[in-house]
C-alpha cells in the first residue's frame, strides 16, 4: 500500500469507520476501478467521472453506506446503480453474495472487467432499470443505493427487503437507512450526500 492509499485510509478511519469496512476496501484497489487517466486520484476522498454520465462515489461515502448497512458476512446484498464496480466489490468483501444492478449496459460490462481484474467472484451483475429491484432473486438482507431517489424511498426496493433487512438510499440531499420488522419498515434520516440520480426506464 503506498502513501497515497494509506493517507486516504488513515482519514476515513479518524472518521470512525471501523476496521471491517477499511479491510474490505483495501483488499479491492480503487484504482482497478477507476479511469486509466485518473492515476493517484484514486486514492482522494472524492468522487471521479467514470463516463455515460455517471462517478465513483466518494470513498467515505461508501464506507458510511457499508456500515450502516451492517453485514456481517452472511447476506444477501442488491446493488442499485454498479458504475464502475467498486462499491459492489466493497460489499461483496463484506456479504455472502451481491446482485448488482446497472441501467448503462457499457458500464455493466466495464464493471465486470474490474471485478475480475480484482479478484471477485461473488458478484452477479444485471443491466437494467434498478428503480425496480431484482425480484427474482428476492428478499434481500440488505438493499445499497448508490444513486440518488427523488422525494421517497423506491417502494419497489422496500418491498425486497428481508424482515429484519436494511436499505440504504439517498433521497434527496439525505442518506436514509430504512429497516424492516415484518410489515414495519422504518426509516431513519442520516447525514447529508449529493449523487448523481437514480434513473427509471
Amino acid at each position: 500500500m503506498d502513501r497515497a492509499e494509506q493517507a486516504l485510509y488513515e482519514e476515513l478511519r479518524r472518521r470512525g469507520v471501523g476496521r471491517d469496512v477499511l479491510a474490505a476496501m483495501a483488499s479491492v484497489p480503487r484504482e482497478l476501478f477507476t479511469p486509466p487517466d485518473a492515476g493517484r486520484r484514486a486514492y482522494v476522498n472524492e468522487p471521479l467521472a467514470i463516463g455515460a454520465g455517471q462517478t465513483i462515489s466518494q470513498p467515505y461515502v461508501v464506507a458510511r453506506m457499508c456500515e450502516l448497512l451492517a453485514l456481517t458476512g452472511t447476506e444477501r446484498v442488491l446493488d442499485v446503480g454498479t458504475g464502475s464496480g467498486w462499491h459492489a466489490a466493497v460489499l461483496a468483501r463484506l456479504a455472502s453474495h451481491v446482485w448488482s444492478i446497472e441501467r448503462h449496459a457499457q458500464l455493466s460490462r466495464r464493471a465486470g472487467r474490474n471485478l475480475a481484474a480484482a479478484g471477485v467472484e461473488n458478484v452477479t451483475l444485471l443491466i437494467g432499470d434498478g428503480t425496480l429491484g431484482h425480484p427474482a432473486a428476492a428478499p434481500y438482507d440488505a438493499i445499497n443505493v448508490a444513486a440518488g431517489a427523488t422525494g421517497c424511498v423506491p417502494p419497489a426496493l422496500e418491498e425486497q427487503l428481508a424482515d429484519g433487512g436494511r436499505l440504504v438510499v439517498p433521497v434527496d440531499d439525505r442518506l436514509i437507512l430504512a429497516r424492516r420488522r415484518g410489515e414495519t419498515i422504518t426509516r431513519r434520516a442520516c447525514e447529508g450526500v449529493r449523487f448523481v440520480p437514480l434513473v427509471a426506464d
